[in-house]
């Protein structure tokens, strides 16, 4: 059973109407992935104090400044994303493969002078895929009486003010269900007084939820109820990613003192569509089905800064140590998204059923526009080169997730901030790689560990954090594991490298919010093959 968090929302639900995003929302954009060159990446990453490669400028700027010639690349490959879902012994599986585009890039290397203290000036510009959201999730599985008609139910009876619960009548409920239209007459989360969740109207009106009151009319706690969930079918298809573009100045002072600065742009594009249906029941005579579809889309900008140094403690020695700090990243962001809920059920002798769309309550559909500030990342690196013939490199990288916030274009922060304070935790980073060359041609290999962004415990509250939304399904994400390994080959001018990265991570998949539910057992795999070209001058 899980153990409830942001209680304080949940107080917080009785008194607010406001839009807001919830901490999965934010969780999606906070991170990146392994990518770049098929050479960074065939190391895993670990070349921020190595540097010398266009894809360092977004781990460390100052990688930049061991450049002595200029450079141009271009990669690309194809990425298969797996998943597999386990609900309680039923077993889905879905596979997505693409085609990308993950970088291209150069820098120019100007050359000051052999015995001045400033020995290089280099500017480089590089684009890489940060994130990449296609993936097609499945799921189904017994409910066991367990049901998203529930957690609509527990919706409207916490709806209401101050003064208590808002439903307290059967006048209030019946005309909840009489409307003719919810947006004209305001019984919705937002233009209205009463603050009714969205998705609990919709399974109001939808003969999903329903109420019994005594002789007075009055309702009493507890008796506003849904039905009995018999099994439960969830699938979802993601598309986008995030882009990202620096721009990177930086210094190479006596070649053993480097220094660099990264401006980062970036623009989300992000798809999903998403279809979670039951079978339901409730007495020997009553059962049917519902289906709830949502279609969410978000796009936006953002903007950070980097900074960067590596130092070769000796003169020497190839030894290098490097450190790098990253701002925030200050996305300004917009989410559309609908819903429909349709229903088909038997009452004794009557079938009956309904559809709600949510366009009839926001006309013509919703459109929120607010601002993203990811963590504070802050990164260590080491790295070495063995008799000229076998480069080593180790970082350790920190992102302050908690400190991550979500404001209106006013400033005011968000509900879904409480639940990012109380439920993401500091991610850790470590990643290692190694690089051997025998006569022009490269062998590579690396590893890396990201730690799990969000307690175990953690679940979307839409009710006390946006009660707008109609999508109720979340997952918490494990651990993530990366394995690479690539090869390469270095001619005079031309050169070709090639990296294959393998990414696995486990998850807790929840379709709905209940305290007795289950977790889906979640495997997700990730499969990415990277060929790069360049030119290096």
């Amino acid at each position: 059973m899980k153990v409830k968090m942001i209680m304080g929302v949940v107080a917080g639900m009785l008194v607010t109407t406001s839009f807001a995003q919830n901490q999965y929302d934010a969780l999606r954009f906070l991170g990146d992935e392994l990518n770049g060159t098929a050479r960074f990446v065939g190391m895993g990453g670990a070349m921020s104090a190595l540097g010398a490669d266009i894809s360092t400028m977004s781990t460390n700027p100052a990688g930049i400044g061991l450049y002595r010639s200029n450079d141009v690349a271009l990669s690309f490959g194809w990425n298969s994303n797996k998943s597999s879902a386990d609900w309680g012994g039923s077993v889905s599986n879905e596979n997505r493969g693409r085609a990308s585009f993950d970088q291209i890039g150069f820098v120019w290397s100007t050359k000051i002078g052999n015995k001045t203290n400033l020995r290089y000036v280099n500017f480089g510009f590089n684009y890489h895929k940060r994130a990449n959201f296609n993936r097609q999730f499945s799921a189904k599985g017994n409910l066991n009486g367990l049901s998203l008609t529930n957690q609509m139910a527990g919706m409207l009876l916490n709806a209401g003010d101050e003064s208590g619960l808002y439903y307290s009548t059967n006048s209030d409920f019946e005309a909840l269900l009489n409307a003719s239209n919810p947006y004209v007459s305001g019984y919705n989360g937002f233009w209205g007084a009463s603050g009714t969740p969205i998705l609990g109207a919709m399974g109001a009106r939808t003969g999903l939820v329903d109420a019994q009151w005594d002789e007075e009319g009055n309702i009493g706690d507890g008796d506003i109820f849904g039905w009995d969930g018999e099994y439960g079918r969830y699938y979802s298809r993601e598309e986008g990613g995030i882009n990202e573009y620096d721009f990177n100045l930086s210094f190479n002072m006596l070649d053993r003192f480097y220094f660099g600065a990264t401006v980062g742009v970036y623009d989300i594009r992000y798809n999903r569509y998403s279809s979670y249906s039951e079978d339901i029941t409730y007495g020997p005579d009553n059962d049917g089905s519902f289906t709830l579809d949502n279609w969410y889309h978000t796009e936006g900008t953002g903007l950070d800064l980097k900074l960067g140094m590596i130092i070769r403690p000796m003169e020497y020695s190839p030894f290098r140590i490097g450190f790098a700090i990253h701002t925030p990243i200050w996305y300004t962001l917009t989410d559309h998204y609908t819903a429909t809920l349709s229903s088909h059920y038997r009452l004794g002798d009557v079938t009956d059923g309904d559809t709600e769309n949510l366009q009839n309550y926001f006309q013509p559909d919703y459109v929120w526009d607010y601002r993203l500030t990811t963590p504070w990342r802050f990164n260590i690196s080491t790295g070495t080169v063995l008799g000229g013939a076998v480069a080593l490199g180790a970082e350790y990288e920190y992102e302050t997730y908690p400190t991550s916030n979500m404001s209106d274009l006013d400033g005011y922060d968000l509900n879904g901030g409480v639940a990012i304070d109380e439920t993401l935790k500091g991610v850790h980073t470590l990643r290692i790689g190694m690089e051997t060359k025998i006569e022009g041609f490269a062998i590579r290999a690396g590893y890396n560990f990201k730690s799990s962004p969000i307690k175990e415990e953690s679940f979307k509250n839409i009710a006390a954090t946006d009660n707008t939304r109609t999508d109720p399904e979340y997952m918490n994400v494990k651990s993530r594991q990366t394995l690479t390994v690539g090869l390469g080959y270095r001619g005079n001018l031309f050169y070709a490298d090639l990296g294959y990265k393998y990414d696995f991570y486990k998850g807790d998949f929840y379709a709905f919010d209940n305290v007795e539910l289950p977790a889906v057992k979640v495997n997700n795999d990730r499969h990415q093959l990277l060929f790069t070209v360049g030119v290096n001058f």
